[in-house]
């Protein structure tokens, strides 16, 4: 779930007035933190520590004293006096050996790379203007985040960032990840705040839970801990017939990959029988270029994939606009579940009616341009409010609305938002591997919302580990279709 400041804090309280210390929650804290950075960043480096006095600095003092361990080369910049330190961190400062405490900025040159800038100056309790103390050092880090290429890392939220309206004030912390303890805080996920988070992780603390009868289930960010529950534990005995068999309509003159990527989507997925179904003036190029795993059929008209015992049916990506009928009659009669994309938004949008009629869910999956035509004039809302008006109109269908917070929402249930992934998915065919996963897990037995949760979390984990190597701006679907198996099984590990 999702939660105020307020919120945060009284379910701090209420854990302290259970007995519960709060050494052991910066010990736990901090370790967690730890383990996020060494996720991102598993070779050790530099790590600069940029401290206020309050307790978020004994979080990094914890973190950095765990990476230490690992290698990595530690600075720290204090916002005002040692002396000034809360105890607590006061207590970790003097334990943690070999740190450099600099009064000026760091020469970069010269340190190891990686480069870790980790923001513990302030917490979620600090509102409004920054201190200049703290500003300055704030702008220090946004500076050498631009001019050096370093890493930032913000504790919690990133120092500037107002946790419940996602506003920052002047000079506010541009984190590339922020790593945010116990529960997400609603401004996180805030269109404003998008570019200050970067990318969001969570660390669970199991000591601190809601006091109250009734949690708001309303919002929830998408993470492995919510995930895994959902994903199908196969018997012993299971084979290809029960893995789902998975319906692709894709591909045509010049969008040839769409198709392909869709198809490889859908078996790093675990679809157990993947049949594309194509014209045939399209077989012959996609029957030589799909993976041998794929059965590529020719049909004359798309229709004909109802005749066949498909699990679920992903429809869109590059069949173009000329089959409209053909496409159209599907979405309105097929019996199964649908995931539509890409060109079969497109035609949906111009008769709308025929989701209406749909006698199974269907889940559209468009991006910010395809939104605005099925939902004209809703361009000045916030995105969850889109999403969510989209649900509205389309009741019974899951809508996923894709972009740096892909945000998953269906009339009556749980609206999610993903946070994996990274600006190097910015290139065309992220979109058809997409659809590929949710029409795998769907035909999987998955429900639709539950099936777009994953896919977007699997999918932008890959597009993580496959920029490990490659670099972020390299990674293309290719890549992360075939990283598709590392991100499920850390999700099922």
């Amino acid at each position: 779930m999702l939660v105020t400041c307020q919120q945060m804090q009284e379910i701090e309280a209420a854990a302290f007035a259970r007995g519960i210390h709060a050494a052991d929650l910066m010990q736990q804290a901090g370790c967690g933190i730890a383990a996020e950075v060494s996720r991102f960043f598993p070779k050790p480096g530099s790590l600069i520590l940029y401290l206020g006095s309050g307790n978020n600095a004994g979080d990094a003092l914890v973190a950095a004293r765990e990476l230490q361990e690992k290698g990595w080369l530690i600075h720290v910049r204090l916002s005002g006096p040692a002396n000034k330190l809360k105890p607590l961190p006061a207590r970790h400062l003097q334990a943690l050996p070999a740190v450099c405490q600099l009064s000026e900025p760091v020469e970069m040159e010269t340190l190891p790379r990686p480069i870790v800038q980790l923001d513990g100056l302030l917490g979620i309790g600090a509102t409004g203007a920054l201190r200049e103390d703290v500003r300055l050092l704030a702008a220090e880090m946004n500076v050498q985040r631009l001019k050096h290429r370093a890493s930032t890392v913000a504790m919690d939220i990133p120092s500037g960032l107002n946790g419940d309206t996602g506003i920052p004030e002047e000079d506010a912390v541009i984190a590339d990840l922020t790593v945010t303890v116990a529960y997400a805080k609603q401004g996180l996920l805030a269109d404003t705040a998008i570019n200050h988070v970067g990318r969001l992780a969570l660390v669970p603390l199991p000591d601190l839970k809601p006091d109250w009868a009734t949690p708001d289930t309303g919002s929830q960010l998408l993470t492995p801990e919510f995930l895994r529950p959902v994903l199908p534990r196969r018997d012993f005995d299971f084979h290809k017939g029960r893995a789902g068999r998975v319906g692709i309509i894709a591909g045509s003159a010049g969008y040839y990959g769409a198709a392909i990527l869709a198809c490889a989507g859908a078996l790093r997925a675990g679809g157990g029988l993947v049949t594309l179904l194509v014209k045939a003036e399209a077989y012959p190029i996609l029957a030589s270029k799909a993976p041998p795993e794929v059965m590529v059929k020719v049909v004359k008209d798309y229709r004909e994939a109802l005749d066949r015992s498909f699990d679920s049916l992903g429809i869109g990506p590059g069949i173009g606009l000329t089959a409209e009928a053909e496409i159209l009659d599907i979405i309105r009669t097929a019996p199964l579940p649908c995931i539509l994309d890409a060109d079969a938004i497109t035609l949906l949008a111009r008769g709308h009616s025929a989701i209406f009629e749909s006698p199974a869910p269907r889940l559209l999956t468009p991006h910010p341009g395809e939104m605005q035509r099925l939902m004209p004039g809703i361009q000045h809302e916030t995105r969850v409010t889109q999403a969510r008006l989209a649900a509205e109109r389309f009741k019974g269908h899951t809508l996923l609305l894709k972009g740096a917070r892909t945000i998953i929402a269906t009339h009556g249930q749980m609206t999610t938002y993903n946070a994996t992934g990274h600006p190097g998915m910015a290139t065309g065919g992220m979109g058809d591997v997409l659809t590929g996963v949710c029409t795998a897990l769907s035909a999987q037995g998955i429900p639709l919302p539950q099936a777009a949760g994953m896919a977007a979390w699997s999918s932008g984990r890959a597009a993580e580990m496959a920029a490990l190597t490659l670099g972020q701006n390299a990674v293309l679907p290719s890549d992360v279709a075939a990283h598709l198996g590392a991100a499920f099984l850390e999700l099922e590990e």
